[in-house]
């Protein structure tokens, strides 16, 4: 019999732990659960003998992948896969997959919190501004880009978009306007929602020279990876910018620094929230669920994202 680990020390909901043991039992497989664990020790030791795991935010290494003697797939529950060693994994024949889209939605709800809370001064009681008729710049037009311009429609902002890697005719297709780069998104929105992996392109790309191209009144949201940011160039932006501001689902190395030097222009959430919604948590937990049991029992990698 297949076992199954959903290995979370930030873990599920109650309902999203329901549905994945119902997918995972249905299938003939069994279920163990590694929740709330504070040692890198007990996720050793409860990965030795699984077939599969299921992870969040938890960190995958080629220590982990030593100690899991039987281990055939890891799930990351969420679109991000930095905290696994794919290289390792690979080495270990070990299939690595995602959930694309699972949380797209709450992770786009979440910049338009944050972009409400910026216009309005972060409701200090002074006058603010609306977001409609404001350019929005989203960079990186996958799952969470798609929802972001969707929202921003409703809100009757004029959305534009840039993503190496999307068709301009998918991004029109969706009444959105095609930039051809990053530099020219920057340049034209005073706002920025920023969506790319952190790559070793991305990592530090948005630096001072990007963001002060920004025209007035510029606000960046970053809901994507902490490590994108130039934070040097953040800093300088704060300096020499007192229009701009920074919102974030990550908090940088800095956020003391930046939240006292320079409140109501920067805000960062006690720790990322971006798919921390019930229907998030659910959707993600039985689509990683549903993705083990296919490719244990028919061999479908096709959210694969390891060679």
């Amino acid at each position: 019999m297949a076992k199954v680990l959903v290995a979370t020390d930030k873990p599920f909901a109650p309902v999203a732990v329901d549905g994945i043991r119902q997918v995972v039992e249905a299938a003939g497989m069994e279920l163990a659960l590694l929740e709330k664990y504070t040692e890198k020790a007990q996720l050793l030791t409860a990965i030795a003998d699984v077939d599969a795991v299921i992870i969040r935010s938890d960190i995958i290494d080629a220590e982990v992948l030593d100690a899991a003697k039987n281990l055939k797939i890891v799930v990351r529950a969420g679109a991000g896969y930095d905290n696994v060693d794919l290289d390792a994994a690979t080495a270990k024949g070990v299939c690595v997959m995602n959930t694309p889209g699972q949380n797209s939605n709450a992770v786009a709800e979440l910049v338009f919190g944050m972009l409400v809370y910026a216009v309005r001064n972060f409701y200090n009681g002074t006058a603010g501004t609306e977001l409609k008729g404001k350019k929005l710049g989203i960079l990186a037009y996958g799952n969470v880009g798609r929802n972001v311009a969707r929202i921003a429609k409703g809100f009757g902002m004029e959305v534009y978009a840039y993503d190496a890697y999307t068709p301009i005719s998918a991004i029109e297709a969706d009444g959105v306007i095609p930039v051809e780069s990053t530099a020219a998104l920057f340049s034209t929105c005073p706002v920025i929602s920023l969506h790319i992996p952190a790559t070793a392109e991305t990592k530090g790309s948005i630096n001072f020279d990007l963001m002060n191209s920004m025209p007035k009144g510029a606000i960046v949201v970053n809901t994507a990876r902490k490590e994108v940011i130039d934070e040097a160039g953040l800093v300088q932006m704060f300096e020499i910018r007192p229009d701009f501001k920074y919102m974030s689902d990550i908090k940088p190395a800095i956020d003391a620094e930046l939240a006292g030097a320079y409140p109501g222009r920067y805000f960062a959430t006690p720790k990322k929230m971006g798919a921390q919604t019930a229907e998030a948590n659910i959707n993600a937990g039985i689509a990683a669920a549903e993705q083990i049991v296919d490719f244990l029992q028919n061999g479908n990698e096709k959210y694969r994202v390891n060679k």
